[in-house]
């Protein structure tokens, strides 16, 4: 990810790359069928290297006692992504047939943003150092990023840090499965990275219309409360970005993944009793709305900080191609076989998702280390006790030396 070029000189490549898109659907005839708008944005699939080269930057960037808060606004922009999607997709603006050329084409304004507005920001003051080796440069940046010259103790931090990744390479993707001292920290990106798609949220945003039907709401109406939901999604990105930094990462994973088993529990027995009792459907309705709130409190922002915090400089780029594979093939998987799940489990379709949102919680109590206000190097040094506790024990002889001579 970082071979050959800068993060940020990245990040404006694959920006190009995702301006594709847009510009091949504003070349779509007006009126055109969906299938051929869907042919331009092929090259928007860019967009997930993006979305990993992001929220490593930003946590890359940040001073450890806000580095969750500004990680977390990766997520707080993608729930506003959606919330805007859905609004613009509002059969009053562009949700129309003859409309989806531009449609698909509106994410054309924030990547020319983007695309002007990187190029302003500095480098990972961790990348200048550490990879680069440039002392200066990555002092002049961390004075940029924080807007004051009293950044010593700051760089002295980066600079233990660069001492204990001297002699060290970047890692490649197959080399975390293989290395011991990285057990626990890969096995945790694997299962919560897993457990965010698996939960079942974005099969939810699925069910949503048929429910709200089910409750009594009108068929040209329902499209508002889908944006209800967008809404509560990004209204606990802002709640969890505020709190994360005092509460930490695990209370938010585990209660966000608690409340997601219960209002999905609540859910499924709506969803079978909606035919006996006619207030079941609003219960059902009202489930939708608490359990993606659920999940943006919790799993939605801080499943995209781990790769950040659990891994050091050499091995975080190949950390984040990691998640992000397995978060898109599992996305990939449940988008195509949820169908066949409601087919098959009809009303106890999210039992399944369920299951999942348990082992997550369960996973957060017993196995993952709490990150909050600890430097990278503070991370990487309880991580290694975690993965070798043998060599952390003491003798377990307690009592007076014997000396052998007299032991007779």
């Amino acid at each position: 990810m970082r071979r050959g070029g800068h993060v940020l000189a990245g990040h404006c490549l694959t920006t190009w790359f995702c301006l594709c898109g847009p510009l091949s659907c504003l070349c779509t005839p007006w009126g055109a069928s969906l299938e051929r708008c869907l042919q331009g944005p092929l090259p928007s699939s860019w967009e997930g290297v993006s979305m990993n080269i992001q929220p490593m930057y930003l946590g890359e960037s940040a001073p450890k006692e806000l580095r969750g808060a500004v990680a977390m606004t990766s997520a707080i922009f993608t729930a506003l992504g959606i919330v805007m999607g859905q609004v613009v997709g509002l059969r009053e603006l562009l949700g129309g047939p003859q409309a989806w050329p531009l449609l698909l084409a509106s994410c054309l304004v924030p990547g020319v943003l983007q695309l002007a507005s990187l190029p302003l920001l500095p480098e990972s003051p961790r990348y200048l150092l550490i990879d680069r080796g440039d002392s200066a440069i990555c002092l002049a940046a961390l004075q940029r990023l924080r807007g004051t010259t009293e950044v010593m103790v700051e760089l002295a931090e980066l600079e233990e840090e660069r001492a204990a990744c001297q002699g060290q390479r970047a890692r490649r993707p197959w080399e975390l499965f293989q290395d011991g001292t990285l057990r626990r920290q890969v096995i945790s990106l694997v299962v919560l990275g897993s457990a965010m798609e698996l939960c079942g949220n974005d099969s939810i945003y699925a069910y949503a219309s048929s429910v709200f039907r089910e409750a009594g709401v009108p068929q040209e109406k329902v499209q508002y409360a889908i944006v209800g939901t967008g809404c509560c999604e990004l209204l606990t990105a802002f709640i969890s970005c505020m709190v994360i930094d005092r509460v930490g990462r695990r209370v938010l994973l585990m209660g966000g993944y608690c409340l997601m088993t219960c209002w999905g529990s609540v859910f499924t027995v709506a969803l079978c009793l909606q035919s006996s009792f006619p207030w079941m459907p609003y219960l059902a309705m009202c489930c939708i709305f608490a359990f993606i709130l659920s999940f943006g409190i919790g799993p939605a922002g801080v499943t995209g900080i781990l790769a950040t915090e659990l891994f050091d400089q050499k091995a975080r780029p190949a950390a984040y191609m990691v998640c992000g594979a397995i978060m898109w093939t599992t996305l990939f998987l449940v988008g195509l076989g949820f169908p066949f799940l409601m087919e098959g489990l009809s009303h106890f379709v999210y039992v399944p998702f369920l299951g999942v949102c348990v082992c997550g919680a369960l996973y957060t109590g017993f196995f993952l280390p709490e990150t909050k206000g600890k430097t990278f190097l503070e991370i990487s040094e309880e991580l290694h006790r975690l993965n070798y506790p043998r060599q952390n024990q003491g003798p377990t002889w307690k009592g007076p030396e014997v000396i052998r001579s007299t032991e007779l």
